[in-house]
């Protein structure tokens, strides 16, 4: 396939996409087209069980490297062409900093799993609709709790304690400011309201006056720094656009901004969300800020995705081929096995579960074994048992919103399995299409940045930018994978089947959790067994 025409006209965007595992920069022209993508890693660290930290100095330090990377690549006329940079981040993480921007500690990141006793005291439906956000591990509410009353030292220093997204913008333009769509999966959002909720300010321990001015998706926050600006080569003045988290704009990088289509990321975790004009609360999904101005983003989000496949294929290798992690012979070995697997059902919550349950001590569970079966159907199984919770949490959006979701756009690396592809069509029994570009996220911000100036439409009536029509014209796509009618109707009847088992196993999964807790924890007052020679 030959690529993409760059447009030789009109204006350039830079993007940025600063991610748990790296930081990616691109140039985006009008059509869409990426012409060049920059990256640069960021080390994950894990100081202790269930800890999760960036140094958050790595957040600027790869976004100016990216950046001046990318804009290297440039002629000088084409840099003049450079006429906004668009922002999204890694959704939930945080850090306190100093006023001139020194950090006060490492940042905590969004799969955190330190504060589950502060999730048990806090979490409840009344949080969960004033912030959107049902009580789980990745809003940084509890977190924040948790360094209030474990390192209180750090935000009393602190002047400010912000999302990624405020860290960039303060480096980029001198001013610390987000975008309330980025904001907002801190959990410390009134989010009918669009702004800092003094309630849960309180329970996360933190001032107003610490928290970043906040700024409309797709408005423009300040200008680039000129000392930046010179040293980028951009002789003219760019504004550094309000951005948003990276789920809602991989949605936007897919133009999935109409009535019944919603985005799918098929990776590590799989999480598929949809548009909505007004504010919904559901126990079963979590609700953010959209990059449309106005709107909402209605969200699913099941932890174990292509990690759950990878882990089958690690921990039980091909005894045919050892040491020969072979995915497309793995997808043609699953692919010869019928629908359901011959009698063997997955619960897919090797990471617990999110939507719809939110139980953080649910377990994964292989039910149906025979000895007829084998590796080939485990790894199948779990495929459809993603699939299966993917169908029902569809179910629960569309219940919600009253509106069929009749296409979803797919990105993420599972878009790379044919049969996880045809699976997850067969199963929601919705036409998949795959998005053409892979940093999807980034291009989303790319389609804020180029909304801001009007590149494709006039703004909308009440003044704000049309989002939405650069969408549009930006988004590029591959093929489309149309659901078989026939097996959707036998996936149906798997797929009750499978239902009954999360509901059945519960109370064992807290028994589990018990029982897996040491003595000294549960409070016990048993003595140590003797042991004998």
């Amino acid at each position: 396939m030959s690529s993409p025409q760059r447009q030789q006209n009109g204006p350039l965007v830079v993007a940025v996409d600063s991610s748990t595992q790296s930081t990616k920069a691109i140039i985006v022209d009008t059509a869409g087209t990426v012409w060049v993508t920059a990256k640069r890693p960021i080390p994950l660290l894990t100081p202790g069980m269930d800890r999760y930290e960036h140094d958050p100095r790595l957040w600027w330090t790869t976004t100016r490297d990216t950046i001046g990377e990318a804009l290297a690549s440039l002629t000088p006329r084409d840099r003049g062409r450079v006429s906004a940079i668009g922002l999204t981040h890694q959704r939930e993480s945080f850090a306190p900093f100093t006023a001139d921007g020194a950090p006060l500690a490492n940042g905590i990141l969004w799969l955190d799993g330190r504060a589950a006793e502060q999730i048990a005291r806090y979490g409840n439906a009344h949080v969960h609709e004033l912030s959107g956000k049902p009580a789980g591990v990745t809003p940084a509410l509890y977190k924040m709790a948790w360094v209030r009353q474990h390192h209180p030292e750090y935000f009393d220093r602190a002047d400010r304690i912000v999302d990624v997204l405020g860290y960039l913008v303060f480096n980029l333009t001198g001013l610390w400011a987000s975008s309330t769509a980025a904001a907002d999966s801190l959990g410390l959002f009134d989010v009918r309201a669009r702004r800092w909720s003094p309630e849960l300010l309180d329970i996360a321990g933190v001032r107003a006056d610490q928290m970043s001015q906040l700024f409309p998706p797709a408005s423009a926050i300040a200008d680039l720094r000129p000392e930046l600006a010179e040293q980028w080569g951009l002789e003219q003045s760019v504004p550094v656009i309000a951005g948003l988290g990276d789920g809602q704009a991989a949605g936007i990088g897919a133009a999935a901004v109409s009535p019944g289509v919603g985005y799918l990321n098929m990776g590590t975790a799989v999480n598929t969300g949809i548009e909505s004009s007004e504010y919904i609360y559901n126990p079963a999904f979590r609700t953010h800020v959209s990059g449309i101005p106005g709107n909402y983003v209605l969200e699913v989000l099941q932890s174990s995705g292509s990690y759950l496949a990878d882990w089958v294929r690690d921990s039980f290798g091909d005894p045919d081929h050892p040491g020969d992690p072979d995915v497309a012979r793995d997808d043609l070995a699953a692919e010869a096995i019928p629908p359901g697997c011959e009698g063997l059902l997955t619960l897919p919550y090797w990471n617990a579960v999110q939507s719809p349950y939110w139980d953080a001590l649910a377990r994964g569970a292989v039910v149906g074994w025979r000895g007829t079966h084998t590796r080939a159907h485990l790894y199948r199984s779990v495929l459809e048992a993603v699939c299966f919770e993917m169908r029902r949490n569809l179910d629960h959006l569309e219940s919600a919103t009253g509106t069929p979701i009749t296409r979803l756009r797919i990105m993420g690396g599972g878009t790379r399995s044919k049969v996880w592809r045809t699976i997850m069509a067969d199963v929601t029994g919705v036409p998949l299409t795959v998005c053409a570009q892979s940093e999807i996220s980034a291009l989303g911000a790319a389609v804020l940045a180029m909304a801001s100036i009007g590149a494709h439409a006039s703004y909308l009536p009440d003044g704000s930018p049309d989002v939405a029509a650069s969408a549009t014209a930006m988004a590029t796509f591959g093929q489309t994978v149309e659901p078989d009618l026939a097996r959707y109707d036998r996936y149906r009847e798997i797929g009750a089947v499978q239902a009954r088992l999360y509901p059945q196993l519960r109370e064992v999964f807290e028994e589990i959790a018990r029982l897996s807790t040491p003595v000294e924890r549960r409070g016990g007052d048993r003595q140590p067994a003797e042991t004998g020679a």
